[in-house]
């Protein structure tokens, strides 16, 4: 039922500015930070976010990466999740942002503080890090407590650390510097790829000149492209909804080693993030 209740509040999240108005966002705050165990998702890529808003832990021997931070309120889950793993806070060397929107940023100043980790995050979405808020996005009334990025990522840059290797992918839409990012993962004899994907909604970024930022419609094109170009074994993103989080831990639970694994994921999402966001940007012109 609680699983429900999350679809149902970041569905509301995600629909267009009219019915976000309306919505009661201190019932969706509260939804998306319910706890949630922590656990291993394969090889060294574990799960330390919240029931609606993931957070991912890389680990090595010489260290480790966090991507994202959730809410200003999800911090201390996230650190606590982490170490209920097993591994400590002060290991956390890097810190990674998938985009500059509160529910994802808001914990990094807290997570910054706590472990003492860089931040790198995308040139473009440097500003609205660094601010707390985005500048074109005036809408959006919640803010995150301003934090300083150390290092700024370019398209393709590799993140080394440790025995661990990502690489930046710039996938805006969602935001002008939404960023995804893969890496290998061992697998038996082989390994596999696992993204961790950004701007798979529109959620209520503008598609109209004038609002928002002008080149998202263009952005939202050329990343879907470059997403659909991409080959992924493990397809994981940011809200729990948006990858069947629930299902797939369960069937982790049931016994299933490979409940992350699909290779044709990727695909199905892109098409369907696709569809939305033609569908939206008739919805906006009118037509």
């Amino acid at each position: 039922m609680m699983f429900r209740i999350l679809v149902s509040a970041a569905a509301l999240a995600l629909a267009p500015s009219a019915s976000a108005q309306q919505t009661d966002w201190a019932k969706v705050r509260a939804e998306w930070n319910q706890p949630m165990a922590p656990f291993r998702i394969l090889g060294n890529v574990h799960y330390v976010g919240t029931a609606g808003i993931a957070a991912y832990l890389i680990t090595s021997p010489q260290g480790h990466i966090l991507i994202d931070g959730g809410m200003a309120e999800s911090a201390p889950l996230i650190a606590a999740n982490i170490e209920k793993l097993g591994f400590k806070l002060a290991d956390v060397k890097i810190l990674l942002i998938n985009h500059a929107h509160w529910d994802h940023a808001g914990g990094l100043a807290e997570l910054k503080r706590r472990t003492g980790a860089r931040l790198l995050a995308s040139a473009a979405d440097t500003p609205a890090l660094e601010a707390g808020r985005s500048d074109y996005r005036p809408d959006i009334t919640s803010s995150a407590p301003p934090v300083k990025v150390d290092g700024v990522l370019k398209d393709g840059e590799e993140i080394h650390f440790g025995t661990n290797t990502l690489v930046a992918h710039l996938t805006p839409g969602h935001t002008k510097g939404c960023t995804s990012f893969t890496m290998q993962v061992p697998s038996g004899g082989d390994s596999l790829t696992v993204l961790f994907a950004c701007s798979m909604s529109v959620a209520d970024q503008p598609l109209t000149p004038g609002h928002g930022y002008d080149a998202a419609p263009s952005d939202f094109r050329a990343t879907f492209a470059k997403l659909r170009a991409t080959q992924a074994d493990v397809f994981l993103s940011f809200h729990a909804e948006q990858f069947d989080l629930a299902a797939k831990r369960a069937k982790q639970l049931a016994g299933d080693a490979e409940a992350f694994v699909d290779p044709g994921e990727l695909a199905r999402r892109v098409d369907a993030a696709q569809a939305d966001f033609e569908a939206e940007l008739k919805r906006e012109n009118g037509k």
